[in-house]
């Protein structure tokens, strides 16, 4: 038999006191030009948005992690959990999907935390 020698007394320090920032990501989706042509209604994509967002693997569960909000032509999403981008950008595809404007319309990343629509030419 080999000895297996036990020590429960020299375990790892626990640091106390100090706590995690928490880190707010904020995305922008920028509806301006298919919402002036009258093509995207921005109110409804927040809606589809709100109804499809998962968090913790279950819709319908923002909480206050996740706030959605309409301000003119864009929508601004801001997540106090991770929440990728290509999640989101996957969810602008699916509704853009379902509203039959996928083939007119394109979803492009600008800055990091920015998207925008812009038509095909």
């Amino acid at each position: 038999f080999k000895q297996i020698n036990l020590r429960c007394n020299t375990m790892a320090p626990v640091g106390r006191g100090k706590k995690a920032k928490k880190t707010v990501t904020k995305y922008v989706l920028d509806c301006t030009h298919p919402a002036e042509d009258s093509i995207l209604d921005p109110a409804d994509f927040v809606t589809f948005l709100n109804s499809r967002v998962k968090v913790a693997g279950k819709t319908n569960n923002l909480g206050d992690s996740i706030m959605i909000t309409k301000e003119k032509n864009c929508v601004n999403l801001s997540a106090d959990i991770p929440l990728s981008k290509r999640y989101l950008k996957y969810l602008t595809k699916k509704y853009l999907k379902k509203q039959n404007l996928r083939d007119w319309l394109r979803v492009v990343s600008t800055q990091r935390t920015v998207f925008f629509f812009f038509f095909f030419f």
